[in-house]
């Protein structure tokens, strides 16, 4: 089958491109490769997948010189006639829409780029697959959609009403989107709400991005809500195959879907929620200390209260996943920190001494 997924130049979408390819698909990656972080790390992604820098042309494809199942175009979403231009002529059959503006705490000083990116972006991809229509449009939503919430664990039968940042928000917006185009148009929609992903190629943005560089240079990291938080870090690898089993697998209408008594993760649409998470929360001390193992050198801690739009724990319920596709996340948090220490270590050639 022929896959479009979106935000090849990201850490996740990176993953997915290079596991699809693996099992024989044929894909189509896109990214407008903007500068959110260190743009030379997305080249490097690229490269990895036999896309060369140099020979990038806005708006065109381009051959993998690796793969000959794979192809890149730089684009950004939001030029819709351009879009829709690469789905008449590729006809995909599934499209997996990783590509986004992440982040809580750049959303509390950049909120239209998130209005840009993850809601305009996302309609275009509706509309999309709309007119050309697609077997199954995969999407990534996230567990910041829990916001306030705080029964644990976070289910998707549980009401999401009560977002804490606009990135949460312009997540949320997207299941009530992919939902109306599931109703009306028949379109099968799943939304991923991912928990707290890492592994090799991650995001610098992230804590253990941060904080592995920050230890190597023997600087303080800054550990907030004084390490009292707990969250639910799940492995890239598991992300990939918890995205792969869904994608598999078309949504489909509830056949128990109660209008009296509404689920919010499914519905009488083809149209699905579930969670990705490894289901084990993990203090950030805990955390802390794996990345000290994996680096072989002791963090200096700065503790600081919890920030705006963070929330103090994230644990994810993941029954349906496992009911639904027989898969459930489980790689250990020591096993995963330290295949990123490694690659880290080896990526930017660092010591630990250094």
């Amino acid at each position: 089958m022929k896959y479009l997924v979106t935000g090849t130049a990201g850490f996740i979408g990176f993953h997915v491109a290079k596991k699809l390819i693996e099992r024989g698909e044929q894909v189509v990656g896109l990214d407008s490769i903007n500068d959110y972080y260190d743009i030379n790390l997305k080249y490097a992604r690229l490269e990895h997948m036999g896309i060369e820098k140099e020979k990038l042309n806005y708006g065109k494809l381009l051959q993998s010189n690796k793969y000959p199942e794979y192809s890149f175009i730089q684009l950004d979403l939001t030029e819709k006639e351009k879009l829709s231009e690469l789905f008449k002529a590729e006809k995909f059959d599934v499209v997996i829409h990783l590509a986004a503006q992440a982040g809580v705490r750049y959303s509390l000083t950049n909120p239209e780029v998130y209005i840009q990116s993850n809601i305009i972006a996302f309609l275009n991809i509706l509309e999309c697959s709309r007119y050309n229509p697609v077997k199954h449009l995969v999407y990534a939503s996230s567990s910041s959609v829990y916001g306030a919430n705080e029964k644990l664990p976070f289910s998707t039968s549980d009401s999401v009403d009560h977002p804490i940042s606009l990135y949460a928000a312009s997540k949320k917006s997207n299941e009530l989107m992919a939902h109306t185009y599931s109703h009306l148009f028949g379109i099968p929609t799943t939304g991923l709400r991912f928990f707290t992903v890492y592994g090799p190629w991650g995001r610098p943005d992230m804590a253990l991005f941060l904080f592995t560089e920050a230890i190597l240079k023997g600087e303080p990291i800054k550990v907030f809500n004084h390490g009292e938080m707990k969250r639910d870090f799940t492995y890239i690898d598991d992300i990939v195959e918890g995205i792969l089993k869904v994608a598999d697998r078309p949504a489909r209408p509830n056949p128990d879907f109660d209008p009296q008594n509404p689920d919010p993760g499914s519905g009488r649409a083809p149209y699905k929620v579930y969670n990705i998470g490894n289901s084990s929360p993990v203090l950030l001390m805990d955390y802390i200390k794996a990345i000290e193992k994996g680096l072989g050198k002791k963090a200096k801690m700065e503790l600081l209260p919890l920030q705006p739009g963070d929330v103090p724990a994230s644990h994810a319920e993941v029954s349906d996943l496992i009911r639904d596709t027989g898969y459930k996340p489980d790689t250990k948090i020591e096993d995963g920190v330290q295949a990123f220490t490694d690659w880290y270590l080896d990526y930017y050639k660092k010591t630990i001494n250094e």
